[in-house]
């Protein structure tokens, strides 16, 4: 019962594409699978969670650059644009409100695909309606 939201937004807070994955797997998973649904963009805010080397690569292949802080254990630090991380707490911002709906968070529904469908339902209603 415990569940992971990955989402791609944009630079208003608005989600374009959202992932579901299990609690207890890595945030790499959600990345892979959110990979090829990224718009054409100049940068990518993420948290630390998404911190990888090959998650970077691909970015850069893309054309696109990372502002995603380093993981406490790397052994050379990352460096991040920090003013314009700070913009990310739009995308938290559109967690919080898509937790207003007490079905999004309560987390009534078992099956992952149903619940994946509430929360698109609340994100079109809150942001798109």
């Amino acid at each position: 019962m415990n569940t992971k939201l990955h989402a791609i937004c944009d630079s208003q807070g608005r989600p374009i594409d959202l992932f579901v994955t299990a609690g207890q797997v890595s945030d790499y998973i959600g990345a892979r699978a959110l990979l090829g649904g990224l718009p054409n963009v100049k940068w990518l805010l993420g948290d630390r969670g998404y911190d990888a080397d090959w998650f970077r690569e691909a970015l850069q292949d893309k054309g696109i650059r990372a502002c995603i802080p380093g993981r406490k254990k790397r052994k050379t630090p990352v460096k991040y644009d920090k003013r314009r991380y700070k913009r990310r707490n739009r995308i938290e911002i559109m967690f919080g409100r898509l937790k207003d709906w007490r079905r999004v968070a309560t987390r009534y529904d078992r099956c992952p695909k149903v619940f994946l469908s509430v929360i698109a339902l609340a994100a079109v209603e809150i942001y798109w309606l």
